[in-house]
C-alpha cells in the first residue's frame, strides 16, 4: 500500500505476542514504529530487531493505567518525529474467575487496562491523527461476541471495546480518521500466562486448544491490513467467524459447546 516513508505508527503492548508481531510486520511495510508496554527490557529487543532489517523504531515505555504515562508517550512520538499517522491499542490482559468469584478490585482493574487504557490511548492521539487523517486500530476479540466462563471479565471488556470502536466511527465521521476494531479468535499470546495480580508464570498451561492457535505473525498481517484498509470491524480466525456465526443464530447450541470447553486453571 503506498504511502510517505515518514508515516508514523504507534503500537501498545509491543513488547510480546501480536504487539510485536505487528510492529514487526509495519516495520516491514516501511513504517516508522513506536513501541510501548512497561517492559523495556523486551521493546528493546523487538527494536534491535527492527533496525538490524533497516527499519526505525522508537522504545517508549508506558503503563496504560496511567493517564499521565499515556499523555506522555504521545508526547514523546510527535517531539521525536513530528507526527503520528495511525494508533494501534494493543495492550491488554484477561482477568480470570467466574462472575460469582470475581472481586470488585479484579473488575477494576479489568476494565482500567482494556477499557479505559484503551480509550485514553485514543484520546491523547486523536489531535495528531485529526491533522493526518490518520487510522486507529482497536483490538478487541472474539469473546465479545461470546459467552465467557471463567473469563466473563475479560469478555465484559473486549463487548465494551466493540462499543468504544462503533462509537468513534460515528463521533469521527468527516474527520478523515477511521477506527478499525479487529476481533481475533485464537491466536499464541501470553495472556494465559499473567494472574489476576499482573504476575507471568511462564510455566502455565494455555487451555485454548493448540490445533486452533493462528501463529502471531499471521495474526498480525491480518490486523494491520484491515486497519490499513480503513476497515470497520473485522473478526478473524476462521473459527472465530464461525463462533460468532453460530452465537447470533443458535445460542443454545454455542452456549452448550462454550460450556463443555475447556477454561482457565483458576
Amino acid at each position: 500500500m503506498a504511502k510517505a516513508k515518514e508515516d508514523v505508527i504507534w503500537i501498545t503492548g509491543a513488547s510480546s505476542g501480536i504487539g510485536k508481531a505487528m510492529a514487526i510486520e509495519c516495520a516491514r511495510l516501511g513504517y516508522k514504529v513506536a513501541l510501548s508496554s512497561r517492559r523495556k527490557e523486551l521493546l528493546d529487543k523487538v527494536a534491535d530487531t527492527i533496525q538490524d532489517s533497516g527499519g526505525e523504531a522508537l522504545v517508549v515505555p508506558c503503563d496504560i493505567m496511567e493517564e499521565t504515562s499515556i499523555g506522555n508517550t504521545v508526547q514523546q512520538i510527535v517531539t521525536k518525529w513530528g507526527r503520528l499517522d495511525i494508533v494501534v491499542a494493543n495492550a491488554g490482559f484477561g482477568v480470570f474467575g467466574s462472575i460469582e468469584n470475581l472481586t470488585a478490585k479484579d473488575w477494576n482493574r479489568q476494565l482500567q487496562g482494556n477499557v479505559t487504557g484503551l480509550a485514553l490511548t485514543v484520546k491523547y492521539a486523536l489531535p495528531h491523527l485529526k491533522k493526518m487523517k490518520g487510522r486507529i486500530g482497536l483490538v478487541g476479540s472474539v469473546g465479545a461476541y461470546l459467552p465467557n466462563p471463567n473469563v466473563g471479565a475479560y469478555g465484559a471488556s473486549k463487548a465494551a471495546v466493540n462499543s468504544i470502536g462503533l462509537t468513534l466511527q460515528a463521533e469521527l465521521m468527516g474527520t478523515g480518521v477511521s477506527c478499525t476494531t479487529v476481533h481475533p479468535g485464537f491466536v499464541v499470546s501470553e495472556i494465559a500466562r499473567v494472574d489476576n495480580d499482573g504476575v507471568w508464570h511462564p510455566e502455565q498451561s494455555d487451555p485454548r486448544p493448540s490445533n486452533l492457535m493462528w501463529p502471531t505473525d499471521k495474526a498480525a498481517k491480518v490486523m494491520i491490513k484491515a486497519i490499513l484498509k480503513r476497515k470497520r470491524n473485522y473478526v478473524f480466525t476462521g473459527h472465530g467467524k464461525l463462533a460468532v456465526w453460530l452465537q447470533r443464530w443458535f445460542p443454545g447450541v454455542m452456549r452448550t459447546i462454550i460450556s463443555k470447553g475447556p477454561k482457565p486453571d483458576l
